[in-house]
């Protein structure tokens, strides 16, 4: 079966790169719902208010999104039906008139600025830098502000605000992009390239556990892309365990490994199976 999404949530506001991702979901008659919030997203779909959802999951550079990855441990049912690769292109943006020397105060969002240390470092390292909740944000508090700002924004935020662009693809790195899943109330059939994503704990704390459930999927012959650990938020110490691997839960080979751990696990949560992305999605930024 196949869906068309009608209403796109994502974290807002509009010309952050979550709007970009969300656009390359919505069909033409899509409408788009820019949230404050990723639990906002999850819940605007949950009720209904949305047909799907938008959140950032992982950066090539900062490593996962701890605020994503909790919700979808501690607090949805959703299913992640797709994932989204952007390449991430940051540039500096200001008042038109104002100069690269002239800049007094930079504004921000954390993960922009962590993925341009260098340029800030080499080229604005005595300027006062002030967190803003996304990179939207950051350019609409530097315009609004009556000192000589300036802001670690996107490419399409500054065209659609008639601000001037100072420096372009001041990321540290130039294969920095950022992976967003789609979030949806149904799943996602097989597509024959696809990843599945899940959390687990274990029964017992000790020695050789983990080990046994990662075996699971070697003797398989099934790969694991990916693989961390969270807080369970119930003890210190405790944790979830969280997989990507190859392959869709209805795969015979993926579907027997699933079932074998979790005779290891004490809790078992698959985020979904959904198609593998292709290569990143260019964008004009």
């Amino acid at each position: 079966m196949t869906h068309d999404p009608q209403s796109v949530a994502y974290l807002g506001p509009v010309g952050t790169w979550s709007e970009l991702a969300a656009r390359q979901i919505g069909g033409s008659d899509a409408t788009f719902l820019p949230l404050t919030s990723m639990p906002a997203v999850v819940t605007a779909v949950e009720t209904g208010a949305a047909s799907v959802g938008v959140l950032p999951i992982e950066n090539a550079l900062e490593g996962s999104v701890s605020t994503t990855l909790d919700v979808l441990i501690h607090e949805t049912r959703l299913r992640i039906v797709r994932e989204i690769v952007l390449p991430i292109r940051n540039v500096l943006a200001a008042r038109p008139g104002l100069s690269l020397d002239a800049i007094e105060v930079l504004y921000s969002h954390p993960q922009p600025l962590a993925q341009s240390r260098r340029f800030v470092e080499r080229c604005l390292p005595s300027v006062a830098t002030v967190a803003a909740l996304s990179t939207a944000a950051a350019l609409r508090d530097a315009l609004a502000d009556e000192r000589r700002a300036a802001a670690l924004t996107t490419g399409h935020a500054a065209a659609q605000a008639g601000a001037v662009v100072l420096a372009r693809s001041i990321q540290d790195r130039d294969n920095n992009c950022t992976r967003f899943v789609v979030l949806a109330p149904y799943d996602a059939p097989p597509s024959g390239n696809d990843k599945t994503s899940l959390a687990f704990t274990l029964r017992d704390n000790r020695a050789g556990a983990l080990y046994r459930v990662l075996e699971l999927f070697a003797r398989a012959n099934i790969n694991l892309s990916k693989i961390e650990s969270r807080p369970t938020k119930a003890e210190l110490g405790d944790y979830v365990f969280l997989l990507d691997l190859d392959g869709h839960r209805e795969d015979a080979a993926v579907a027997r490994a699933l079932r074998d751990l979790e005779q290891h696990a004490a809790t078992l949560k698959l985020f979904g199976s959904y198609p593998r992305s292709p290569a990143p999605v260019t964008t004009d930024d």
